[in-house]
Parts: C-alpha cells; sequence; structure tokens
C-alpha cells in the first residue's frame, strides 16, 4: 500500500507476497505433534488429522508455531527450552491480557486454549487464531512497495495505534492487577539494570556508566496505563490493501500497567531512520528507513498529541530505549553462548549489545537533545 492508487491496488495483488511465512521445526524446539493434538482436538471441536507444523523464525523470546490444519490455521506460544526469567515466559499471563484485553482493543487474536499441564508438551503454552495480513521486517516483502506518502501514513498509523493502547483503562479491561503502583520508572531502571548484570558475559561492555545516568536522571512516573512493551513493527499485522491498518497485534508476553512514556522511549529505539549513523543502522529490524517515515521527533510530537502527556526530558526516555533493547539482546546472548539456543539470527547480537550500550553512552553525555 502506498499514497496512491495505483500502488494501492499492487499491494493489494501482492497481499500473499507479504504474509508472513513460517518454515521447518528446529530440532532444539519440536515437540509431540500428536500429544498436542489429542490435547487440543478434544476442547476444539472440528480439528481432524494431525496438523502439519511449522515454526515462525522471527521472534527472539517465546517460540510461536503454525499449527496448519484442514481448512484452519492456528498459532500455538510457549516458552524455549533454558533458563530465562520466568515472568518473560509467563503463558498464563500473556493469554489472560490478550483474552481480556480483545473488547476494548479490537487488534488481538482470539484466544482460543490455554494449557498448564506438562504432562502434555512438557510446560505450559496456548493456542490463538491466526490474523492474516502483512508483517514487516528489515525490508519490504516482495511484491508490496511504499512511495513517501504511503511510508508516512505506515508510521503514523503505529502511532495511533499506540496512542489507541494507552487509551485503555487497565481497571476496565480487568487488568488493574497487573501493575505496582507509584515507582515504574524507577522499577524498570532497577530491573533493567539487575538483568543486564545477571547475563552480562566478559565480551561486551559493563554498561555501569549508563545504568548511573539512568538512575541519577530518572523521572517520576507520568501517567499510569495498560502498556505492550515490545512495540515495533514486526509485532503488527498490518491490512496493506488500502491505508495501512493495523489488525493484529502480537507478543504481549511483556505487557503491563505502567507509564506509558516508558514504552515510547522503548519504542523508540527500534525506530531506525536513514539518517541514523552507519553502525547503528546495522540494528535495523523494521523499514523505517524508507523516505516519508516519520522521524523519531515526529512520531513522538504525534504519540504526545494524540495522548496529551506532558513530556520532560526526552533523552531520559530515548536512552533507557537504548538500555533496554541492550539487555534483551545480552540476555539472548547469553543464552546463545550458552548452548541453550542455536538459532543463527543470534549469532551478532553480541555485536549489537556494543553498540547499543556505544550509543546509550554517548546520548547520556549530551544533555538537551530531543530526537
Amino acid at each position: 500500500m502506498t499514497g496512491s492508487a495505483s500502488s494501492a491496488s499492487s499491494a493489494s495483488s501482492a497481499s500473499s507476497a507479504g504474509r508472513e511465512e513460517a518454515g521447518e521445526v528446529r530440532q532444539e524446539d519440536a515437540f509431540d505433534v500428536a500429544a498436542l493434538h489429542a490435547w487440543l482436538s478434544s476442547r476444539l471441536p472440528g480439528l481432524t488429522g494431525l496438523p502439519e507444523v511449522r515454526q515462525f523464525g522471527g521472534g527472539v523470546s517465546n517460540l510461536t508455531y503454525l499449527l496448519r490444519y484442514d481448512g484452519q490455521d492456528l498459532i500455538m506460544r510457549r516458552p524455549p527450552r533454558g533458563h530465562k526469567a520466568a515472568s518473560a515466559h509467563d503463558m498464563r499471563r500473556e493469554f489472560t491480557v490478550q483474552r481480556q484485553l480483545k473488547p476494548h482493543f479490537g487488534a488481538v487474536p482470539e484466544m482460543l486454549a490455554f494449557c498448564d499441564d506438562p504432562a502434555v508438551l512438557g510446560g505450559e503454552f496456548y493456542v490463538m487464531e491466526r490474523v492474516e495480513g502483512t508483517i514487516l521486517r528489515r525490508e519490504l516483502p516482495r511484491g508490496i512497495e511504499l512511495d513517501e506518502a504511503g511510508a508516512r501514513a505506515l508510521g503514523h498509523t503505529v502511532v495511533d495505534t499506540l496512542a489507541g493502547l494507552h487509551a485503555v483503562d487497565p481497571e476496565a479491561a480487568g487488568l488493574g492487577g497487573l501493575g505496582k503502583g507509584p515507582g515504574y520508572v524507577r522499577r524498570q531502571v532497577e530491573g533493567w539494570s539487575r538483568r543486564y548484570r545477571g547475563a552480562l558475559t566478559d565480551d561486551v561492555p559493563d554498561g555501569e556508566a549508563v545504568m548511573a545516568w539512568l538512575a541519577e536522571h530518572q523521572p517520576d512516573d507520568v501517567a499510569t496505563r495498560l502498556i505492550h512493551n515490545d512495540w515495533k513493527l514486526d509485532n503488527l499485522v498490518l491490512d496493506m490493501s488500502g491505508p495501512p491498518r493495523v489488525v493484529g497485534v502480537l507478543d504481549w508476553e511483556m505487557a503491563t500497567v505502567g507509564d506509558p512514556l516508558m514504552e515510547l522511549g522503548s519504542a523508540m529505539a527500534y525506530w531506525i531512520t536513514a539518517d541514523d549513523d552507519e553502525l547503528y543502522g546495522l540494528l535495523r529490524r523494521q523499514p523505517t528507513h524508507l523516505p516519508g517515515m516519520p522521524t523519531r521527533e515526529e512520531f513522538v510530537a504525534r504519540y504526545l498529541s494524540r495522548t496529551g502527556l506532558p513530556m520532560g526530558r526526552w533523552e531520559f526516555y530515548e536512552v533507557f530505549g537504548l538500555f533496554r533493547l541492550a539487555v534483551i539482546a545480552q540476555q539472548i546472548w547469553f543464552r546463545y553462548r550458552a548452548g541453550q539456543t542455536t538459532n543463527p539470527a543470534f549469532a551478532g547480537f553480541g555485536d549489537a549489545v556494543r553498540i547499543l550500550i556505544a550509543r546509550a553512552s554517548a546520548l547520556a553525555g549530551a544533555p538537551g537533545r530531543t530526537g
């Protein structure tokens, strides 16, 4: 989809090209398909025969599988093997968040079944509907084009959908219990600092200067809202057949109730644009470099206009977002180095950590920067 009618038609005809594809299941992530089917078919009538199972490779935390039954595609989510913080892989929590949120925020998949019996697959998992649409990664898929107007419209719908999520009342959605009260910013700074130290390896920076800066410059919470906590394009399912529209938001494993500006900062760590430096550009995982895409400054300004939230020093949230992303990458790099995962997509995560810590350090030393 682009801003022109001809380009919109082209994207519509190429919708299958932009569809998220799944590959073979990695050996380390295989499971007993017959056991899954026996459990699932007793809860969802009409499932006949064992499903074809494929694995999506884009995620870096919980594992996502396509269960292809005759005439029906389902999605299964479960944690990876290997030790990591249990809260990052709480399947019941992820399932419950989406089930409760669905009536208040339509861009959530329909939850179908949850299993907490380890006798089935060895741990918790859940199954949900498959949301059809396009998922964008580093480059546009073949058959989809975006001109400048289309890229800007896409950026705006990403901002506006985030603002729409943050407008949901957590209590009305039955999710107020996810929050821990005032002090969200402090808990985030302390928690991510603790995680980085706990996953530190001898080939990355110790990050102590960045952690000290965040601790010293942290603002008070500005609001308490429901947040997704991993807002980026490859977690959004898009309808690109006309004006871009978010039809599904995936990967709710880190959703919580907290300060929405912290989520804004985290989202901007992924929003790498064409004028960013070469090293940071190597980390780009979404097509935010396209001509017409909003800059980070424009994204933030539109978000604040939509939400009416006050903004103090933006550089704190920007540095926090970069550091948080570095911690996520380092936790995965720790698992990769320990042989707990062999996913080749993780082979460069040590380099990513070094780039992110260096950028966060540089921005922390540039007071007054606004995007």
